[in-house]
């Protein structure tokens, strides 16, 4: 943290933001009364700026609480009280990128998002887990049971499934009404064991080589991502493969398990290291796992050669193309997508701080509309499941399903496949029950536009 006391005060900078590394093996981090006092101060910061009020539901609490206080002011909020804060934090990331004005290296020192991750992390510390939500987050484990039982999975967790999905809540506190992702019988990993062989006419034939980091989603719930995003790269030439490791972690960080993740970074590093050292750039089909990958783990492993190695050489999958369309031009074949696209660009894709690619790579499609939504979706990963978070969850996602409603288009696309299902979950059982736009990952739909899918 920055000495206020000696760095002159300023507004504004032309400073690029900073993180500073995540502390998580000292014990001095999990101290809860020094966590308090650190939320006490930046909180405090908040009060006297109120510029994220709108983000998320984080910061209307937080600031009804100290608007309804005996004193107006934070000293007269009980600690306790932060809970609440924490409890409507998704870990998004925006008021950290796109809000706050006093973010590192400004001497305030404002950073919300790891502000909450370590308070999760001091809390589990001390003892207080939600089981139910650790054990929904445990991805690898969860996808190969379900995985061998696919469609008696899918039927048990279907919305439809009403008596299945009421004793679901009532042990494991999910929400009966949420929509939770299918499973596929072959994970992306067996279903492309062996690679698609690269076109020789593609531009990037003999210039290329990506392995593609299937994710959790892909490798269990959507195998078809993995394999559109194969078959687009095999037409462009690159020579392409899959691998999945195992998860990025992203499920443990939100519950504050950082040595897990830690673990995880080290043994994917290791993974991948020898990849990397072939020339092969690592290419992610989700905006959270690219987030990980690129800035989280070498926050989590400051100074490890293999982490940031790995982080250097990853590309979201909408990043790639639209560099190899930079560099090289793209296959020809694309045709127009009927009925125009209405993309969601997703907090973790836009915390990488690459911009809209996927928006950039859909508009290479001839003859596209494409229409931009740059607002949270709600979901947060179990956050958007969990009867105790659904209904924020809901309240914060309405504007974004009201945006996608009024755009019209016939397909709906996002970075965050889970942020997609979340969308149109909403439009259709609250906002547009007429409307139903297709879903869909923004890749699957350039690979339809080129008749590969």
């Amino acid at each position: 943290m920055t000495d206020a006391s000696k760095t002159p005060a300023r507004e504004g900078s032309l400073d690029a933001p900073f993180r500073h590394p995540i502390d998580w093996r000292a014990e001095a981090y999990y101290d809860l009364a020094k966590v308090e006092a650190e939320m006490e101060r930046q909180f405090d910061v908040c009060h006297t700026c109120r510029r994220c009020f709108n983000l998320c539901d984080s910061f209307p609490r937080l600031f009804d609480l100290i608007d309804e206080s005996p004193t107006g002011e934070l000293d007269s909020v009980p600690k306790a009280q932060y809970a609440k804060v924490d409890e409507a934090c998704t870990l998004c990331d925006m008021c950290f990128l796109t809000k706050c004005p006093y973010v590192p290296p400004h001497p305030f020192d404002i950073d919300i998002p790891h502000l909450i991750l370590r308070y999760r992390a001091a809390r589990r510390h001390a003892g207080e887990k939600d089981v139910a939500r650790e054990e929904l987050g445990r991805t690898d484990r969860n996808g190969k049971l379900a995985a061998a039982v696919a469609p008696l999975a899918n039927w048990a967790t279907s919305q439809s499934n009403k008596p299945v999905r009421k004793l679901i809540e009532a042990i494991g506190g999910v929400d009966q009404d949420a929509l939770l992702p299918t499973y596929a019988s072959k994970t992306a990993s067996r279903l492309l064991r062996e690679p698609l062989a690269p076109s020789p006419d593609g531009p990037a034939f003999g210039r290329r080589r990506a392995v593609i980091y299937a994710t959790c989603i892909a490798e269990y719930n959507a195998p078809q991502t993995a394999e559109a995003a194969a078959r687009v790269l095999a037409l462009q030439g690159v020579e392409a493969r899959v691998l999945y490791p195992e998860c990025c972690g992203m499920p443990e960080l939100e519950a504050g398990n950082l040595t897990s993740v830690a673990s995880r970074a080290d043994r994917v590093a290791a993974a991948f290291a020898p990849y990397i050292d072939e020339g092969f750039e690592i290419v992610t089909l989700t905006a959270s796992c690219g987030l990980m990958t690129k800035f989280e783990w070498p926050l989590l492993h400051p100074g490890d050669h293999a982490v940031a190695r790995l982080s250097a050489a990853t590309r979201d999958i909408c990043e790639y193309v639209v560099g190899l369309s930079r560099e090289f031009g793209l296959a020809p074949g694309l045709s127009p997508v009927e009925g125009g696209i209405t993309l969601h660009h997703a907090c973790h894709a836009r915390a990488q701080n690459v911009g809209a690619k996927s928006a950039e790579m859909l508009r290479l499609i001839p003859e596209a509309k494409v229409d931009v939504i740059e607002r949270c979706s709600g979901h947060g990963g179990t956050f958007g499941v969990m009867k105790e978070t659904r209904p924020i969850a809901l309240k914060v996602g309405a504007p974004t399903a009201r945006q996608a409603a009024q755009k019209g288009n016939a397909n709906l696309c996002s970075d965050c496949p889970l942020a997609c299902g979340h969308i149109g979950e909403i439009l259709a059982e609250t906002i547009a029950e007429d409307a139903q736009p297709r879903r869909a990952h923004p890749i699957e739909i350039l690979a339809r536009a080129y008749g590969l899918a």
